[in-house]
Order: C-alpha cells, then sequence, then structure tokens
C-alpha cells in the first residue's frame, strides 16, 4: 500500500501519516472523513523498502519522533496526535 488521497472538499494539501493497526489513527482518519475534506494518508507499517525510507525522511522533517498520527498541513503546519479542536481550528472548520 502506498499514498492513498481521500476526495473532498479541497481547502490545501493535508498529508497524515499513520499506522494501520492505531486506534489513535483511525479516529484521525474518521475525523478528516467527517469533516469532508480532500487529505493524503500513508500506513508506515504496510510500506517497506526504499519507500519506506523516503516517506520517514519526509515524516522527520515534521516530527523527529517519528509518532503517529502526525498532519501536515499545507507543508507548513505539523499536529502530531489526535488533537480533534487543534485540527479543527488548522483546518478553519
Amino acid at each position: 500500500m502506498s499514498l492513498e488521497q481521500v476526495d473532498g472538499r479541497d481547502i490545501g494539501k493535508i498529508m497524515l501519516y499513520a499506522l494501520s493497526t492505531c486506534v489513535w489513527c483511525k479516529k484521525t482518519k474518521q475525523l478528516l472523513d467527517s469533516l469532508g475534506v480532500k487529505y493524503s494518508y500513508i500506513y508506515m507499517d504496510l510500506i517497506q523498502g526504499k519507500e519506506k525510507e523516503n516517506k520517514l525522511k519526509d515524516l522527520e522533517k515534521w516530527n523527529p519522533r517519528c509518532s503517529y498520527p502526525t498532519i501536515v498541513i499545507n507543508n507548513s503546519k505539523c499536529i502530531v496526535g489526535f488533537r480533534e479542536e487543534e485540527i479543527k481550528e488548522a483546518l478553519k472548520i
């Protein structure tokens, strides 16, 4: 599995780094789905090799601890963890 895109209202670039087995990652995806926004996500535990290396490098720029979920909004704001109100505020919803 690689980068997946969820269609919705385009309010900028939203990238979610997640684990397929993480409850908080699932809650974050559900929140984004309920808000109806367009976003991309990748399950870091389901990729391997060069793709995983590249995505980890991308993630480390925003979250050196590489914890999940990590959301990057418009390449300018990073939110680590399931923080519903902070996510809504950052998306201006």
